[in-house]
């Protein structure tokens, strides 16, 4: 698909409002009792870019980034200040942060997932786009160095050992990251009068798969 690897502006997408959304197929039987289904393995996160315009120049910073991405037509990295971090926001990043998967053996090469925690029952989410500069991986307990034992790929969120781990060893990763995101309109209407009296430009973006 079209992405290009480049991020939102972060000033800008603080204070904007959004969040996961699920799909749910609900029906109610004739005896009162629902049937609940989901076609969804995975949450979808939308966004409005324009809560957090907060003077003309944003505005222009946004317009050009619009016209760059072409509208709808490429995706782009996204920063939810809300949840962008492997552990706590108001903790500093840890290799011990996820469990990412238990080794075989064989297999030298894992995927980075955030796991949610509630009440007994989990979820794990894909992450694709770690940030450059904040994974940090170990294995059982010891942290690995980034380019000599391990290297993760950036726009895939793979991490690849140099060898494979030992079988039953716990591999264990902390990071930073985006959501890959596109614009979810071709129009962005701005008024300068509006604007400047506390009205801001609707801006919806949404999660993409990639």
């Amino acid at each position: 698909m079209s992405f290009h690897e480049v991020r939102f502006p972060a000033s800008l997408s603080f204070g904007s409002i959004g969040g996961p959304e699920r799909r749910t197929d609900v029906v109610t039987l004739a005896n009162g009792f629902e049937e609940r289904n989901t076609p969804w393995a995975h949450s979808r996160r939308r966004y409005d870019a324009g809560v957090g315009m907060r003077s003309l120049d944003d505005v222009e910073t946004l317009i050009a980034f619009f016209e760059a991405r072409q509208g709808q037509m490429y995706g782009f990295r996204w920063k939810d200040w809300s949840d962008y971090k492997s552990g706590k926001a108001s903790a500093e990043v840890d290799f011990r942060d996820q469990v990412i998967a238990v080794a075989d053996g064989q297999t030298s090469t894992f995927a980075l997932t955030k796991t949610y925690r509630s009440g007994g029952v989990s979820y794990d989410r894909p992450i694709v786009k770690p940030v450059e500069g904040t994974v940090r991986v170990g294995v059982e307990q010891d942290e690995m160095r980034e380019g000599v034992e391990f290297d993760v790929d950036l726009t895939t969120g793979l991490i690849a050992f140099s060898h494979p781990p030992a079988a039953t060893m716990q591999i264990t990763a902390g990071f930073e990251f985006d959501v890959p995101v596109r614009f979810d309109t071709d129009r962005i209407q701005t008024s300068v009068a509006s604007f400047q009296a506390g009205d801001v430009p609707s801006v919806p973006v949404v999660e993409v798969r990639v």
